[in-house]
């Protein structure tokens, strides 16, 4: 009898439900998908293959779900306050990129990258959700602080997608890459700093003040 696919909406926020999710995240980022089964998370969560299946409809259900649940949470398209001078462009963006590696450089965020990654070509959804969560809502975050910074007069022309990938790239160099490999010890607070302190000085240099070259 095939299983609803609305149980896992329907049970979103529940306590079991989360309890479950929390428990396949660690499964899953242990032993891998393939080496979890349905019964390890039942038993990590403290519930019955009935209660999960209840909940979900399969492991990979588990899966998407608690990929999606993670990429919901990371919350990285603030409100940037509008700058009102190029020192204040610059402190909101530092503040900004310094959180942002902070957060994205976590174990836990790490370890959904590499469950989405692992799992990208069979079930596409994962990847979306989390880029979206991710990359996109940071990316429109700056572009938007940006595009405020254009309208004000503190930087030249250019598109704000643009420049804001631009920034990204010299905030994250080759971190991403080596924290996914599993090379590079998760940053500090004061790397983070140091990070974003580096990549604004040279961003605000490729941008310089348009009344000052003018």
């Amino acid at each position: 009898m095939k299983k609803s696919s609305r149980a896992p909406e329907a049970a979103a926020g529940h306590p079991m439900h989360e309890r479950i999710l929390g428990a396949a995240f660690r499964a899953f980022s242990e032993d891998g998908y393939a080496g979890t089964s349905t019964l390890d998370i039942a038993t990590r969560a403290k519930v019955s293959k009935r209660d999960l299946y209840a909940n979900f409809g399969s492991k990979h259900a588990v899966l998407v779900a608690c990929i999606k649940s993670r990429a919901d949470r990371m919350g990285l398209s603030p409100d940037l306050p509008t700058p009102r001078s190029r020192e204040m462009l610059a402190s909101t963006l530092t503040a900004f990129a310094a959180n942002l590696v902070r957060q994205i450089s976590h174990p836990s965020v790490i370890a959904t990258f590499r469950l989405a990654i692992a799992e990208a070509i069979r079930s596409p959804e994962i990847a979306q959700a989390l880029d979206s969560a991710g990359r996109d809502a940071t990316r429109g975050a700056v572009a938007d602080l940006l595009a405020s910074a254009q309208s004000s007069g503190l930087i030249g022309p250019g598109e704000p997608a643009e420049m804001a990938t631009q920034y990204l790239g010299l905030v994250w160099e080759g971190l991403m890459v080596g924290l996914l490999l599993g090379v590079v010890a998760t940053p500090d607070p004061a790397e983070s700093g140091r990070r974003a302190t580096k990549a604004t000085a040279a961003f605000m240099q490729l941008h310089p003040d348009p009344a000052a070259v003018g």
